[in-house]
């Protein structure tokens, strides 16, 4: 492992939106596993601005992001479909057909999972993994008390993580309380992270 320093949270954006870049310059076709939350918005900003800088160049790029909340639509405002189209995709060249998310309306959510698990492998694994730590350690939604032989699986949300979600919704009522999360396994299988 190894440990960048950062000064501050616009640093370390820099700084991890500087790895991100080199991975996507050197390799066009690389697949990044991407996360949502606060974290990793200040790196999304940067490779934006690159990217209309006409620096970096996702033409190639494909995508698969951690995890989604079961029950919400694409288009709702708080699933995580909308918050990558808002504050990343839309603002980049990347292809709409190479960005990939676990559909949280699935019918068979087992089924769901085991289909993301098999479309990271049809893509070649992932090789950059981008993460967040939430405030309860969990990593996508897994807690630190889970599993670590996990592929992508239905998670029951933990009552200190809903409480931390419920700032992105009107009331804590609308948070979801299940989501489909790729497991420590799926993550640690990453050429890099």
């Amino acid at each position: 492992m190894k440990i960048i320093e950062a000064e501050d949270y616009k640093d370390m954006s820099r700084k991890a939106a500087n790895i991100i870049s080199a991975q996507v310059i050197l390799f066009p076709r690389s697949v990044l596993g991407l996360a949502t939350g606060s974290t990793p918005l200040g790196i999304y900003r940067q490779l934006i601005e690159w990217y209309r800088k006409g620096d970096i160049d996702f033409g190639e790029t494909r995508s698969v992001n951690l995890d989604e909340y079961c029950g919400l639509s694409p288009d709702n405002p708080q699933s995580y479909h909308f918050y990558m189209r808002e504050n990343f995709f839309s603002h980049i060249n990347i292809r709409p057909g190479n960005t990939f998310l676990p559909n949280g309306q699935a019918p068979d959510i087992g089924a769901e999972c085991r289909r993301y698990d098999r479309l990271i492998s049809d893509l070649g694994g992932i090789d950059l993994q981008l993460l967040g730590i939430g405030n309860t350690g969990h990593i996508g939604f897994n807690e630190p008390d889970e599993s670590f032989d996990k592929m992508t699986h239905p998670v029951a949300l933990k009552e200190k993580t809903i409480q931390d979600n419920s700032r992105f919704f009107k009331s804590i009522d609308e948070v979801p309380k299940f989501a489909v999360t790729m497991g420590i396994k799926a993550i640690m299988q990453a050429k890099k992270i």
